[in-house]
Order: C-alpha cells, then sequence, then structure tokens
C-alpha cells in the first residue's frame, strides 16, 4: 500500500494544541501537582448535583430546545438582570451552549466574515487566536503591561488600543476578570472600548465567567450595561468555573434579537445543544443565595493569598491578581531559560505544573520570562504544591 497524501485543512497548520492541556498530560505523566489547568479538585454544591441526579432520575435525558431549555434560560435572565440591572428577554436574548468555549466561537462564527479584524488584547485565553483564524477574522493584538506597582493592575496603551481598530474592526473580546493575569477591566477603561466600538460600528464579545471571583474591592462591571452596548455586546458566561462544573460544559450568550438569531444558527450546527440535565441543575445553581458567592470569593481569596505567599518566598516575582484564579509570575531571577524550559524542568524536577507564558501572546517573547499557576485547588493540594516548589532552592 502507498502513503496516504490527504492533506489537512491550512487553518489547523496555523495553530498548535492546547499548551494548558499539555502541561496537564505532563502533570500526570510525572505526578506532579497540576497548578496548570484551571479546573477544582474540590466538590461542586451539593444543591446543584442533587439537581443534576433528580433530572437524570426523571429521565429528562433527551433534546432540549436547541437554544437552551425554557426554565434555564430564564434562570440566565433573571440573574443577569439581578447583578447587572439589565433587563433580558430570556426567549431572544438567550442562547444556551456546550460551554463558554462553545458560546465564543459560535458567536465569531456568527458576526465574522473572512477579513474582518477583531481586536484581542494579550495576553490572552489561549482559544482565541485560534478561533479568529478558524472563523477567517484577522486579530489585531493590544499588549496588557504588567503593574510596576503591588498597588496598580495590568494595564494598555490607550493610543495602541485606538490604533488597533480599523475600518476593518468588526468585534473586540474582552474577558473580565481576566485570564491569565487576574486584571479587572474598570469602568473608565470599558468606557473607552465603548467609545471605540460605536466609533467603529463594532461588537464586543465579552468572557465574563470569573464575574464572581474577585478581590481586595475589586468590582465586575459588564459592558453591556453601558450607554450605546446593550445591542452590540454578547456576552458570555458558563456555569464552570463559579460553581466548580468545569466539565459539565454548559455556557450561554447573551445578545440582542438581531445578534441572538445569527449564534442560534451556529450553535445549532455546531453542537445541537447542551446536555438537559445539566441544564437542569443550571437552574438550581442560579438559585443560590449571594452568600454562596460572598463564600466563593473568601474561600479563593485564602488559596490566592498561600500560593501567592509561597512563590514569593521561593524567588518568583508575582503580579496579584484582582480576580479569577490564576497568578502570572516572572521568572527572571532564577536564570533558568525561557517560560518553556521552566516548566518543564519544574513539571519535571520540581513536581508543579504550571503554564509557560509564551502560550497566551500572538508575540511570544513578551511571555518568554512567565508562568502561570492556578489556585483553584484543595487547601492540602495547594500544601502539596508549595511543598514541592522548595525544591526551587536547589534544583532551577
Amino acid at each position: 500500500m502507498t502513503a496516504s497524501n490527504v492533506q489537512t485543512s491550512h487553518k489547523v497548520q496555523r495553530f498548535t494544541e492546547s499548551v494548558i492541556r499539555d502541561m496537564t498530560r505532563q502533570a500526570i505523566e510525572h505526578g506532579a501537582v497540576n497548578l496548570a489547568q484551571g479546573f477544582p479538585d474540590f466538590a461542586a454544591p451539593e444543591e446543584i448535583k442533587r439537581a443534576a441526579q433528580l433530572a437524570i432520575e426523571e429521565d429528562l435525558n433527551q433534546y432540549a430546545i436547541t437554544w437552551g431549555a425554557k426554565n434555564f434560560r430564564a434562570a440566565i435572565a433573571q440573574k443577569f438582570r439581578e447583578w447587572q440591572k439589565l433587563e433580558i428577554n430570556p426567549e431572544r436574548e438567550v442562547t444556551v451552549c456546550c460551554g463558554s468555549t462553545e458560546a465564543m466561537v459560535a458567536s465569531m462564527l456568527a458576526l465574522l466574515n473572512p477579513g474582518d479584524e477583531i481586536v484581542i488584547f494579550e495576553p490572552f485565553y489561549e482559544n482565541y487566536g485560534p478561533d479568529a483564524i478558524l472563523t477567517g477574522a484577522v486579530p489585531r493584538y493590544v499588549t496588557l503591561h504588567p503593574p510596576k506597582r503591588a498597588t496598580d493592575d495590568w494595564s494598555f496603551d490607550v493610543d495602541e488600543l485606538r490604533g488597533a481598530f480599523t475600518p476593518r474592526t468588526r468585534a473586540i473580546i474582552i474577558t473580565t476578570p481576566h485570564n491569565p493575569t487576574g486584571k479587572v477591566f474598570t469602568r473608565p477603561e470599558l468606557e473607552l472600548i465603548r467609545d471605540l466600538c460605536v466609533e467603529h460600528n463594532a461588537v464586543a464579545i465579552t468572557d465574563e465567567i470569573y464575574e464572581h471571583i474577585l478581590y481586595d474591592g475589586a468590582e465586575h462591571t459588564s459592558i453591556a450595561t453601558l450607554d450605546g452596548m446593550r445591542d452590540r455586546t454578547v456576552t458570555i458566561n458558563s456555569l464552570s468555573k463559579t460553581y466548580s462544573v468545569t466539565g459539565w460544559r454548559v455556557g450561554w450568550a447573551i445578545a440582542s434579537p438581531d445578534l441572538t438569531s445569527a449564534i442560534r444558527k451556529v450553535h445549532d450546527f455546531l453542537t445541537v445543544g447542551a446536555a438537559s440535565p445539566l441544564q437542569a441543575a443550571g437552574v438550581a445553581a442560579l438559585s443560590l443565595p449571594r452568600a454562596y458567592y460572598d463564600d466563593l470569593a473568601e474561600k479563593y481569596t485564602e488559596r490566592r493569598d498561600l500560593l501567592l505567599s509561597a512563590l514569593l518566598e521561593v524567588g518568583f516575582h508575582a503580579y496579584v491578581p484582582r480576580g479569577a484564579y490564576y497568578i502570572i509570575t516572572d521568572i527572571s531571577n532564577f536564570n533558568a531559560g525561557d517560560d518553556r524550559t521552566f516548566a518543564r524542568r519544574l513539571v519535571q524536577d520540581v513536581g508543579v505544573g504550571a503554564v509557560p507564558g509564551s502560550g497566551f501572546y500572538r508575540h511570544p517573547e513578551l511571555g518568554a520570562h512567565q508562568i502561570r499557576f492556578t489556585f483553584c485547588k484543595k487547601i492540602e493540594t495547594l500544601e502539596h504544591a508549595i511543598e514541592n516548589l522548595q525544591k526551587l532552592r536547589t534544583t532551577v
């Protein structure tokens, strides 16, 4: 038999596999503590687990409405109304997807044509670059710069952001709280983005999955609530992070009826629909009292401070996150090569998995001395990782 000449698409040749998932595999292979991938290793709330079990027991096992079960869409709209004071029509403005990942790519496929430009802040969640390639969009990157003082947040150059918007700009992606930096975009920053979107007739596609994981008095603002953005924003969220169910893959997109109609078309032919019993459990999740979210932030603050202190102690320069559950660090103090070399040695010799920073950048040299750790783990898991990190004093 002759060798196959079957070709893969030009699109997939332009990006690699997930660096985050690769580091998880390396952590498993070497028996390391996995602080690379952002999934909790502790239990989800009992209320939502019981709701999922009950839904399956009651044979809620067939397709829901393609764009989401009616009661779940109503719960999404109610929660958005309660927290962001914005009225949403669950019948015409909510699309339930298979996680926020699908919600993002479905939105981009629905709203962007090949050659359209989309503005992306870097460092960015690693899916956004491949998403742009798959949709045929042209990304324009704007750099987030690390804070110079402990009291500062990551920042961007206003002129650089303005310059990234052109007559071909169709959308901008905003992640707030931000993965991987932990930046929480301020209202003035969002107002500037709003003004640019209005000026250039662009859409804001905003990923808000860490909205309740905030520290040190930081406040989350949905750009959809700003004047002029109600009909030019796609607000993406999911159950994954807030309710510690990253494997359920249930997310949603909130947008105006016209945008929603387009997103629903793409979603229908991408995945048909999200899991029915887990949407039922989602109703229970979105009905949890405010005390749940206060407790969530308090517990993550404890985890953040525990890992942050340990990282500083062993020699990292760490940037304090104001939201989400990641810590970006600078490894320059170790004189141990670039980020990928350091990450490999960290997992193999130290026993801790983390993500090399260059994977979050279009311009990888910007992240060549950065490593991202996650702290969405049990306290005992973090303590195990901290014990292993002590080896850095003699190993790296």
